[in-house]
């Protein structure tokens, strides 16, 4: 099937049962995020900047305010953005989700539910497919907003009803205008423009509006110049390959936090009892090298802030990287310790597997080292089910309530037969 045929002929009824199920569990894992991420200041700036700057009727998420929907997709994908916690897809280094399901959601207001689920189906594969194109193309490893433009857009073409060749100029347009801002760079020096994800989401919005009325665009060359990236549609389901999160974290981090968490549980250790950490693991990975982070920005992107904080709870959640916690004495003292160990091994496997083992030296002289870990709820190995939700739960319960959470998990599973606009005026009421 060519690109342009799936994106407006792909079918809820005709995708696999566990397909279906999949997309359903990662809508849930975004919103979940979402929502965790309105309490961050990012989101507090993004959401008055597009209230203000980019006046519509689109409702802003979990908001009393509406804003245009190039602004509302920007405000929505910076928020989810805000909280390192959505899902994500090794070929890219990236994240589909992030700037696809703002897309969906500002253009979703007259579909059915079927029809809202088909297009982030839809989009989960064309984004994958953009990513590994674009990666093959270009030298330069860019932020999920570049290719995530192109995947926004033919989500945006799909509920706009665009024909075949004003598709084809919507993701020229935003292949051409996706933000292909240099992820290392932020990785050493974060801030708040994290993964451009909000960004690309704006910009395949725009392509799609703009390619309505009639703007041309230079052919995609991620979609038209390498057919053989192309040739499993329908045939390979790339949303099954999605990991999803178990802590608000770089996933570059997420395997020597694993690995810290098992040797602590093993051997019975409290902070205390840890005089040092050693860390090894891939190249990108000793990147992440805030020791003593000032904002949430700079906890997500450490490696050294996150393994010290399960070192001294024995856990890692939302609340461990924002405002007083990032303070705590202990935690500091762990984090500062810390020593990062560039290996081989781990750089060969990088980016299909991200591994990581770490040595405790301990207060009394003896070493402990940790057998190699990878990140949990890998695709190979994914969560459960109830684990997803009760991740959800955690995130967006204490910020909205556990009555409202619990109808947006009712709403997402009988999405099939209910209208889109079911869940979006669930979203769209203010916390």
């Amino acid at each position: 099937m060519k690109p342009a045929d799936f994106i407006h002929d792909l079918a809820w009824s005709a995708l696999p049962r566990d397909v279906q199920n999949q997309v359903k569990r990662c809508l849930l894992d975004l919103i979940g995020v979402g929502i965790a991420g309105r309490k961050t200041a990012l989101s507090e700036i993004i959401h008055d900047y597009a209230a203000l700057e980019h006046a519509g009727t689109v409702s802003l998420p979990f908001d009393n305010r509406t804003a245009s929907h190039t602004g509302t997709a920007l405000a929505y994908g910076m928020t989810i953005d805000s909280v390192d916690a959505h899902d994500g897809f090794n070929p890219a280094k990236g994240h589909i989700g992030c700037p696809l399901w703002p897309a969906v959601y500002v253009n979703a207001a007259k579909a059915t539910g079927q029809e809202l689920l088909a297009t982030l189906a839809m989009g989960y594969e064309f984004g994958a497919r953009c990513s590994i194109a674009q990666h093959h193309s270009v030298p330069d490893y860019h932020t999920s907003g570049s290719w995530g433009a192109v995947a926004a857009a033919a989500a945006s073409a799909r509920l706009q009803a665009l024909s075949l060749e004003q598709t084809r100029e919507a993701l020229g347009i935003a292949e051409y205008h996706g933000p292909r801002s240099q992820m290392m760079r932020v990785v050493d020096h974060p801030t708040m423009l994290k993964d451009g994800s909000g960004w690309g989401a704006m910009c395949g919005v725009s392509a799609a509006r703009l390619a309505a009325k009639g703007f041309t665009g230079a052919p995609a060359i991620t979609v038209e110049q390498q057919p053989q990236i192309w040739s499993d549609l329908g045939a390979r389901w790339f949303v099954l390959e999605q990991y999803f999160k178990p802590y608000p974290v770089c996933r570059w981090a997420q395997a020597p936090v694993e690995a810290v968490l098992t040797l602590c549980a093993h051997h019975q250790l409290q902070s205390s009892d840890i005089a040092q950490i050693t860390v090894e693991s891939f190249h990108e990975a000793l990147r992440l090298a805030t020791f003593a982070p000032k904002t949430t920005e700079e906890a997500q992107y450490s490696t050294a802030f996150p393994v010290a904080v399960a070192c001294a709870f024995g856990r890692l959640d939302a609340s461990d990287i924002v405002g007083e916690a990032l303070h705590n004495p202990d935690v500091l003292r762990l984090s500062r310790s810390l020593i990062m160990i560039e290996n081989d091994e781990a750089n060969d496997a990088f980016p299909l597997r991200r591994r990581a083992r770490v040595s405790v030296k301990l207060q009394d002289g003896r070493t402990l080292l940790s057998d190699w870990h990878e990140p949990k709820w890998e695709h190979s190995a994914p969560p459960e089910t109830t684990e997803l939700e009760d991740k959800f739960f955690a995130y967006a319960s204490p910020i909205i309530g556990l009555a409202r959470a619990r109808a947006i998990k009712t709403v997402v599973q009988s999405l099939d037969d209910r209208p889109a606009s079911a869940l979006l005026d669930l979203l769209a009421e203010p916390i």
